[in-house]
């Protein structure tokens, strides 16, 4: 049950520091930060933890290894995304999309008590992963989707 709390500290940190460092107005960059890293990490988790994740998978999911391996490299390009100015809002859609249609193969690894994250707890583990994917929704939607466009320019130059 480790993963959910390092989810947490990475959406956290950057907020926390751009809040402090630059105030409110800063925040919003600390939080789109925040999002972009964890799907970062999310994308790197299915390298890392590629056989792990493919017993997750129902059976009649062709090519298991590299349908895990293609929906890391989709999670690390929206990862990016989340980073470029241009495509940051498209981005943001893009992860919410992604949560919303991952979410079911979660469903199943935990109904099949499967032994990745905390998926062998069974179905009790979605009541800590639901609430988890709601939170980077809305976290999604917050910092990137919706108005306020965070500036990343003073991190990366123009856009």
């Amino acid at each position: 049950m480790v993963t959910p709390a390092i989810v947490i500290s990475i959406l956290l940190l950057p907020l926390l520091t751009f809040w402090v460092v630059g105030g409110h107005e800063k925040a919003p960059l600390g939080g789109a930060i925040g999002i972009g890293l964890a799907f970062a990490f999310f994308g790197i988790g299915h390298f890392v933890q590629t056989e792990a994740m493919t017993q997750m998978l129902p059976s009649f999911v062709p090519f298991p290894t590299e349908m895990v391996l293609l929906t890391g490299i989709l999670e690390l390009a929206v990862a990016l995304g989340l980073f470029l100015p241009k495509t940051r809002k498209m981005a943001g859609y893009a992860a919410i999309a992604v949560r919303i249609v991952f979410f079911p193969v979660n469903v199943f690894a935990a109904f099949n008590h499967t032994g990745m994250g905390g998926h062998a707890w069974g179905p009790i583990y979605l009541l800590i992963r639901a609430p988890l994917q709601a939170l980077l929704i809305w976290w999604t939607w917050h910092f990137v989707v919706r108005s306020n466009k965070p500036d990343f320019s003073a991190i990366l130059g123009p856009g």
